[in-house]
């Protein structure tokens, strides 16, 4: 007999959320497309990283016939529909057609496309232009506007966090997006004020010159990452500083910042003005030093931003300012030390973030505080 507990979880989250569902023809997309109807957030554009030869796929697949998995959007309060899951697709579909608009409203130039495995004649090939030897038939055209998609709707009467838990849920499902991209749509879709904030951060000039990130972590968002983190962790209560709290850290960063988004603007002005405050003061006194390791025996710090040092001093520096203990006035002192002395004592950085966590966050707030 099924528990009568469980039957009564699923009604209520049944009931969270109001879906709905039909095909509906390329055409009949790009036509809401181009009519402002079905929206892609300009924010989301840097999530659209497909190559060519994948777009050229994609566009194969749709001359030949094969079925396309569902695209999900969700209806907002004034009918409009936003992408959920699909961007790839959508976005590759209207690039073909020359009509998908970069992050500042602009027209993109029309998909060329690359030969593929069962049409290697798409090489080159273009939707129209003036060469028909380079462009889709009128015939091929219309294959493609009439070709079907099935549309999952997310309706307006579902709520709001439901919408972001699915939203969440889907793009983990084999998706190219890292944590803190998906973290950064869930962001976009409850607040792009907010989201325009943290990247603001995130571009912080005393925060970018103490983290000196390389070009591939700055192109996966490590630095927005970072900022998620100060901001959730810095002043992390000690009555959770537990392994069962910190769990699976990803969720926990999504978590709090939904609802700091949910909740904004309130107490984002103090969070902004504490991570400035940190950032400044590590600026002066050590900046990218402080996230290095110090190496005793050649007196230098060497190697590249360390994620341990920016939990124990950045973390630590920012858990003082907001409540008011003055700081190590010797934070490049603290730091020698951390790493001559108390790391040679059985501080293994190879552990879990939470197990770190536990320990490093009291450890850095003790280590930069001056006492």
């Amino acid at each position: 007999m099924p528990s009568p507990s469980l039957e009564v979880q699923i009604a209520k989250a049944r009931q969270a959320i109001s879906s709905d569902g039909y095909p509906m023809s390329v055409g009949e997309l790009t036509n809401l497309y181009r009519d402002r109807e079905l929206i892609i957030r300009p924010e989301f554009q840097r999530f659209f990283r497909w190559s060519t030869v994948q777009k050229s796929r994609l566009v194969e697949s749709i001359l030949l016939g094969i079925p396309l998995p569902s695209i999900f959007v969700a209806q907002t309060e004034s009918g409009i529909w936003e992408v959920v899951d699909g961007l790839q697709r959508l976005s590759t579909i209207f690039e073909l057609q020359g009509l998908l608009r970069d992050a500042d409203g602009d027209l993109q130039p029309q998909l060329v496309l690359n030969a593929t495995k069962y049409l290697p004649s798409l090489e080159g090939m273009q939707w129209q232009n003036d060469d028909p030897a380079t462009s889709l038939t009128e015939a091929q055209r219309l294959d493609v506007k009439r070709s079907k998609i099935d549309i999952k709707i997310i309706k307006r009467e579902s709520s709001p966090q439901t919408k972001f838990d699915l939203f969440q849920r889907l793009n983990s499902y084999g998706s190219q997006l890292n944590s803190q991209e998906l973290r950064s749509s869930l962001l976009v879709a409850v607040s792009p004020v907010m989201f325009a904030r943290l990247e603001r951060l995130a571009s912080y000039e005393s925060f970018r010159s103490s983290v000196q990130l390389s070009e591939k972590q700055i192109e996966e968002r490590y630095d927005l990452e970072l900022v998620t983190r100060f901001i959730v962790l810095f002043d992390w209560p000690e009555s959770r500083m537990t392994l069962s709290a910190l769990r699976d850290l990803s969720q926990v960063l999504d978590d709090r910042m939904v609802q700091l988004a949910s909740d904004y603007p309130a107490n984002f002005d103090h969070l902004e003005s504490v991570f400035k405050k940190t950032f400044d003061l590590i600026a002066a006194q050590g900046g990218e030093d402080l996230f290095r390791r110090w190496d005793k025996q050649r007196g230098q710090f060497r190697g590249p931003f360390l994620n341990t040092s920016f939990e124990l001093i950045a973390l630590g520096v920012g858990y003082n300012i907001a409540h008011g203990n003055e700081i190590n006035s010797d934070l490049v002192g603290a730091v020698k030390y951390l790493w001559s002395e108390m790391m040679q004592s059985g501080y293994s950085t190879g552990r879990s973030t939470e197990s770190r966590l536990v320990e490093f966050l009291p450890l850095g707030r003790e280590l930069t505080r001056d006492v």
